[in-house]
């Protein structure tokens, strides 16, 4: 093959996205042969088929070429790119050099020149960095504005998602989402460099997973696993993809699969040496396995996610909680709510906050931090926010002996959850409904929500939950039956009739036929003879 079609076949295959044919064309031309142009091709065709080493090395030579032709501003570019790969893989020291020398060239140069909207992204990750978000949210629409100007969707893309995450540790979460909207339309409908994309799309996922806006999580997610399959060589973001798809399937109760995706995800951080990248997939996994009762394992994740610089709480402290450790777990809940400081991160950690105030008599601090959560969801406005401060509102309220006032909050709690296809959690609005009820002396409709709640975490195998609801449900009943039912067949299969049933019970004989109606659905017959054998055969007569 010549070297004309090797080039002409690299260049198609990088358009095409196919990055491991790309770098097998590219690299199969002598080098000398490769203008500045497919050397940048090839370095970001090796990045994103997983050759950082290789990038580099053909990003520093297509600078060489581009300065050594004179051709300053290209060389901008380049160590533009440079810097980013080098800065997000850890390398601080030579990306930030690399940063440093594009600054240098630039000295010379316009003012109005688009390669100054490239450098201000590294300016705004910086301030990120120091944690200075005010400083990067004076710069985040500086870089949008320079994209419009020269049409560059690239920074368009970069500089609305910059802006929208940040807007929302402001506490201006609906401008932040439509900002993210925004940004996310523009990588789905414009020419934005993979890189680039990929990158936006993180960006959007991560900030929406924190504010707990499950909704777009989902529908960004499915777009980016979408973009991830359209490339098969793609080895950044695929992690990132994995962790964001078992975020999802751990909302919708698929515990084996969450875990299955954040396996995979730890493995490729760990091999591409991202270590708070890797400590974030552990920190999740541990969560999943605290709710599933893998006790010791999920010790175990958050303990290894520490050890890659990432902070797994709230975590450990509801695990601790759930082992009897509740000293342990209000010291750290205390701790986070004074470290804790930006509308995002308290609505994070305000959840798992009321839970461990309230098992630990700190009722007062609890029904603040209710109330706080409260006011965030109300200001962020997503419907799990909206669900957590609800429940936590309700369970403080039942905490304090006020269970007619908590029904109102933990009913909008679980139709909420349920809406959002979340089955753990409104399981959970669940038990403390039936709580609720038998304090109230309303026995029968208790005994309908926890079994109802039980049979979810059944199906869900999550395990804590369920030895919780043996201790509420202390007679086991089969076929789902609740104790009232129990007692409607107990007299069917003593041969008594509804008026007799609704005299010896104080129901009226409409009650009574509801009941029947039920009990026959429940163990599936159709006729008192078979309910009375049913009864007798499962000795509750």
């Amino acid at each position: 093959m010549g070297v004309v079609d090797e080039l002409a076949q690299g260049r198609e295959a990088f358009d095409q996205r196919a990055w491991g044919v790309a770098v097998e064309r590219l690299s199969a031309v002598d080098r000398r042969r490769l203008s500045q142009d497919d050397l940048l091709r090839l370095g970001l065709a090796a990045y994103l088929s997983g050759d950082e080493d290789s990038c580099v090395r053909d990003l520093q030579e297509a600078y060489r070429v581009a300065l050594d032709a004179g051709k300053s501003l290209e060389a901008v570019r380049i160590a533009f790119w440079l810097g980013l790969v080098l800065l997000t893989g850890g390398e601080f020291a030579v990306g930030g050099g690399w940063v440093a020398r594009a600054h240098r060239l630039l000295q010379d140069e316009p003012d109005n020149v688009v390669e100054r909207g490239y450098l201000l992204i590294h300016e705004m990750h910086r301030h990120i960095g120091q944690g200075d978000f005010p400083a990067a949210l004076k710069i985040a629409p500086q870089i949008a504005h320079y994209g419009r100007e020269f049409g560059d969707a690239n920074l368009v893309a970069m500089g609305l998602s910059g802006q929208g995450r940040l807007l929302m540790y402001a506490g201006q979460v609906p401008e932040a989402l439509a900002l993210l909207d925004e940004a996310m339309i523009g990588v789905t409908t414009t020419d934005v460099t993979p890189v680039v994309a990929g990158l936006v799309y993180c960006t959007v996922i991560e900030g929406c997973q924190e504010i707990s806006d499950y909704a777009r999580v989902d529908q960004w997610t499915r777009a980016l696993t979408q973009w991830c399959h359209s490339q098969p060589d793609l080895v950044p973001f695929t992690a990132q993809c994995s962790v964001h798809r078992a975020q999802v399937m751990r909302a919708h109760g698929d515990y084996a699969g969450a875990l299955d995706e954040l396996d995979r995800a730890y493995q490729r951080y760990a091999r591409s040496g991202q270590p708070p990248a890797a400590g974030l997939a552990l920190a999740e996994r541990g969560d999943v396995l605290r709710i599933t009762g893998r006790f010791a394992e999920a010790e175990s994740a958050y303990t290894q996610a520490s050890s890659y610089g990432h902070d797994p709480q709230p975590g450990p402290a509801l695990l601790w909680l759930a082992v009897g450790r509740s000293g342990a777990a209000l010291a750290a809940t205390r701790r986070l709510l004074v470290e804790k400081t930006n509308p995002v991160d308290r609505s994070r950690v305000l959840p798992a906050a009321v839970e461990v105030l309230v098992a630990t008599g700190e009722l007062e601090a609890a029904r603040s931090a209710a109330a706080e959560l409260t006011a965030i969801a109300e200001g962020f406005g997503c419907a799990a926010l909206r669900a957590k401060a609800a429940y936590a509102t309700g369970s403080v309220q039942h905490a304090n002996g006020v269970g007619a006032g908590a029904l109102p909050e933990l009913r909008r709690a679980w139709q909420l959850w349920t809406a959002l296809d979340a089955p753990y959690e409104a399981a959970g609005a669940r038990v403390i409904i039936g709580m609720v009820l038998r304090e109230m002396d309303d026995e029968d409709s208790a005994i309908a929500e926890l079994t109802a709640a039980r049979r979810t975490f059944m199906a869900l195998g999550a395990q804590p939950s369920l030895r919780e609801l043996k201790r509420l449900l202390p007679g086991e009943l089969p076929a789902g039956l609740t104790a009232r039912e129990v007692e409607v067949l107990r007299l069917v299969a003593i041969g008594k009739s509804n008026p007799a049933i609704a005299a010896e019970l104080v129901l009226s004989e409409k009650t009574v036929a509801r009941h029947l109606s039920n009990i026959f659905g429940k163990i599936d017959v159709s006729s008192r003879t078979a309910a009375a054998a049913y009864a007798f055969e499962h000795r509750l007569v």
